[in-house]
């Protein structure tokens, strides 16, 4: 099984549209081939961040607590012992990475790639959605 991060991005992304890679990797969530890590600062970053967009998605507060509710019964949710900051560019990118740490996690899924550039040392990878699913066979 994978142990994997996820960015806010496809997070947002899955919840905006049904057709797309991130709602397909959403909708495998359970399945026993990858396991989503959390912290408390990313789960505090997801809900801001849905709750703060929620028309773009049509969800109301309470359906965005029922996907959050969902995400933390599937996830290892990890303490953050050690600040890794400032490592990259963007301070909410910092957060992704710190969790994918504290997990020893294996990927970071995010569409932005670039920014983070260097994790390589980390023993962490970093897979669009897309990707992640041609590594899980699921990709049409």
């Amino acid at each position: 099984m994978y142990q994997v991060v996820v960015d806010t991005n496809v997070l947002v992304a899955g919840l905006r549209s049904r057709n797309g890679t991130s709602w397909r990797l959403l909708s495998m969530l359970g399945n026993g081939q990858w396991r989503p890590n959390l912290t408390v600062a990313l789960v505090l970053e997801y809900e801001a961040i849905l709750k703060r967009d929620r028309a773009a998605s049509g969800l109301t507060e309470n359906d965005i607590d029922t996907v959050l509710d969902t995400v933390c019964s599937q996830a290892g949710l990890h303490r953050q012992y050690f600040s890794w900051r400032p490592t990259l560019p963007d301070p909410d990118d910092d957060l992704v990475l710190e969790a994918a740490i504290a997990s020893n996690s294996d990927y970071i899924v995010t569409f932005n790639r670039r920014d983070f550039r260097g994790i390589e040392k980390f023993g962490i990878r970093c897979l669009t959605p897309g990707e992640f699913l041609i590594l899980l066979g699921a990709h049409p």
